[in-house]
């Protein structure tokens, strides 16, 4: 048994690069699991100053210095950052309350809707079983509208942080910006001279994930900045926090659209009952949904990450699970790495 493993250790790792890369991918990752919430400001600027980089790039094409573009991008930054804390998150918080209390209504009209399938449909579903599911959900409901209060009352405690946050956070994002070539020379001057693996490792990402998350990020801009007007349009309520919903489910290939439709039918339903509105809204939401899938998607991602759909699902389920709406962000490129990983890896050493 010793002897089996002693061979598949020589096969895979003899070359001293494969072993520095498993040694730094698996520092990472303990540097994350251990300290991730102390480093989440900085992790946190870091993503945000790698999304606004591309920005600063771009105007250094156009003759604009370095530290001129950094400027004129940062504070296109601050003030995007304003416009988000003091103009959305209300109106987002506003709706999300409105919601909770007009949800007792709402599930009210959805049940009386349930109570008549057993009279149409006696041999698939009773009464009991109605009333089961009914109470389940109210219970539900009514869980859910305490998390929100406890959520909302622990809140309170933690605006001190969240104050430091906002005050870190740009800082952070400013240096990042203004001096990221020097932090990555610095660090790459403890790594060994010969490193064509890492090297290879890096540039594939740097590309992929550069193309990936901006593009994400854009695309969720669009959808959700279309819904809303879409939606306001409409007059269907809770626009704004439906549009957020919408804007964030294309994060989850395959399955977000479809979980999101839900929400979406549901409040038109409740709002509008089967009218012509009802079914303006599924038709307009579609044509939204048709219109990211075949068109926005294709322009943004011009260099698509080559990745079978299988594991897509797995790596937004296994990073989601453990970094929750930031693993699921980044599930893809996460994914990405592993597979540049075993590309990049050495070709003798590889299995035959």
């Amino acid at each position: 048994m010793f002897k089996v493993f002693r061979t598949w250790l020589d096969h895979f790792f003899a070359d001293e690069q494969a072993l520095l890369l498993v040694v730094l991918l698996g520092l990472g990752l303990a540097l994350v699991l251990t300290f991730g919430p102390t480093l989440a400001p900085v992790i946190a600027s870091m993503i945000l100053a790698y999304l606004t980089f591309g920005l600063v790039q771009w105007l250094e094409r156009f003759g604009v210095r370095h530290l001129p573009a950094v400027w004129g991008i940062y504070c296109l930054f601050i003030a995007l950052l304003l416009v988000f804390v003091f103009v959305t998150l209300p109106l987002l918080w506003h709706q999300a309350t409105d919601l909770l209390s007009d949800l007792p209504l709402m599930l009210d009209k959805v049940r009386a809707l349930f109570m008549l399938l057993p009279e149409q449909y006696p041999d698939i579903v009773t009464m009991v079983q109605i009333k089961q599911i009914a109470d389940a959900v109210m219970s539900e409901a009514g869980n859910a509208g305490q998390l929100v209060l406890s959520f909302s009352l622990a809140s309170i405690g933690q605006s001190l942080t969240l104050l430091v946050y906002l005050v870190l956070v740009p800082i952070l994002v400013f240096f990042f910006l203004k001096d990221g070539h020097m932090m990555v020379r610095w660090l790459t001057a403890f790594l060994p001279d010969e490193r064509s693996i890492l090297s290879h490792v890096w540039l594939e990402m740097d590309q992929q994930i550069a193309n990936y998350v901006r593009g994400k990020v854009v695309e969720i801009v669009i959808v959700g900045g279309v819904t809303y007007i879409a939606f306001l349009w409409l007059g269907l309520n809770y626009a704004a926090l439906l549009a957020m919903i919408v804007g964030l489910s294309v994060l989850i290939p395959y399955i977000g659209a479809t979980l999101v439709t839900i929400p979406v039918a549901l409040i038109g339903y409740v709002q509008w009952g089967v009218s012509t509105e009802f079914y303006t809204l599924l038709v307009v939401y579609g044509i939204i949904q048709a219109l990211d899938g075949n068109v926005l998607v294709p322009l943004l991602f011009s260099e698509a990450v080559n990745l079978h759909p299988v594991a897509i699902i797995v790596a937004v389920l296994f990073f989601g699970s453990l970094w929750g709406l930031w693993g699921v962000f980044f599930a893809i490129p996460l994914a990405t790495l592993i597979k540049a990983v075993m590309n990049a890896w050495p070709k003798k050493l590889s299995v035959p």
